[in-house]
């Protein structure tokens, strides 16, 4: 939240008595902070600062049951509302590149999007990692649940005076047979995937797009298996980050680290996981959200697309709809093809 909306909303709160029946107006501060998306949450707040717009230098007005009720002017001064601040972009946002985006260290964001996908439908399982473990595998169903969790929190703000941020990140990915009862519904895998981040804000022009931040990072990804159901991998990334309006574009290419050890149980994962992605999101006014991910190792042809559609229900909330064709949906299917969609609830917060 900015400076300004904390001088609008927090002279207003100390009001209480003249607020007492103001009702509606407290209703509206509420709805308005609910909003998860800083863009929509600050638009809201500068319309409701246009309906308590002063009429006098000294003087603001706060809607009421009545009507317009004038205030004293020495709260007037605390309430006073400044001049519009710069409208940010979803990317500021996201990594605090700016200024007025900056929330201090220790704060929980989101990395990549949150998820819950009900029902989850692949055209094919991979039931052979679970029979070489055990003959009797598990004999997985093609529809289940599926959901992402994924945050980051700023450790370090400007690093020794540079305009440097340093964020860890963690998002963990599940794929559960909750509708195969016949198995006790075991959870069929989960990619657990930690970060550390160096974010360093661009704000550069280049043709129609603008450089919003060059990331670089470590990353390491794994499944918590053992035996032949163990997958990981560990790997340096560098990340570029472009904007035009609501579309931003992100492509990353990385290097991994630990490929040459013997005891590797994915030795190959790069053939099927290539050595990049990009990702492309368009955020409509409305809320809806259009996203797209592929990679591909041109090497050997193989890769993966993975399409996104988001519909506002709630405030920070959206339906869902998901699209996967090709390697490596999760680890234990990182060398294997499948086409799957899927349909749920994601949370914007």
């Amino acid at each position: 939240m900015t400076s300004r909306t904390r001088n609008l909303i927090l002279p207003m709160l100390m009001m209480s008595p003249l607020l007492a029946h103001a009702g509606p107006a407290e209703q509206e501060l509420l709805r308005c902070s609910a909003l998860g998306n800083a863009s929509e949450r600050l638009n809201c707040f500068d319309a409701l600062a246009k309906a308590a717009a002063p009429t006098e230098p000294n003087a603001v007005t706060v809607p009421i049951k009545a009507g317009l009720v004038q205030q004293p002017e020495d709260i007037v001064k605390l309430a006073q509302v400044k001049e519009a601040a710069p409208e940010l972009s979803h990317m500021s946002q996201e990594w605090e590149l700016d200024k007025a985006a900056k929330r201090g260290r220790f704060t929980f964001r989101p990395l990549r999007d949150n998820y819950l996908l009900f029902a989850n439908f692949s055209n094919a399982t991979n039931d052979q990692p679970y029979k070489d473990f055990t003959p009797a595998g598990i004999e997985a169903k093609h529809v289940e649940l599926t959901y992402q969790l994924s945050f980051k929190v700023k450790m370090a703000e400007e690093v020794a005076g540079s305009p440097v941020d340093i964020w860890v990140g963690y998002t963990q990915q599940s794929f559960w047979q909750a509708y195969n009862r016949s198995a006790s519904s075991p959870f069929r895998e989960t990619n657990y995937q930690p970060e550390v981040m160096a974010v360093v804000p661009i704000n550069k022009s280049l043709g129609i797009f603008d450089i919003r931040y060059v990331n670089f990072g470590l990353v390491h990804q794994s499944n918590g298996q053992t035996s032949t159901l163990s997958r990981s991998w560990n790997r340096v990334y560098a990340e570029l980050g472009l904007e035009r309006g609501n579309f931003g574009l992100t492509t990353r290419i990385w290097h991994r680290l630990d490929n040459a050890r013997s005891d590797n149980d994915n030795i190959d994962i790069t053939d099927y996981m290539g050595h990049g992605d990009i990702r492309a999101t368009y955020r409509e006014k409305n809320g809806q959200e259009f996203s797209l991910m592929a990679r591909r190792n041109f090497s050997t042809g193989h890769g993966a697309l993975q399409a996104g559609w988001a519909i506002p229900i709630a405030a920070n909330l959206k339906g869902y709809v998901q699209l996967f064709d090709g390697y490596g949906q999760s680890l234990i299917d990182y060398n294997y093809s499948q086409r799957s969609v899927g349909a749920g609830l994601m949370m914007d917060f």
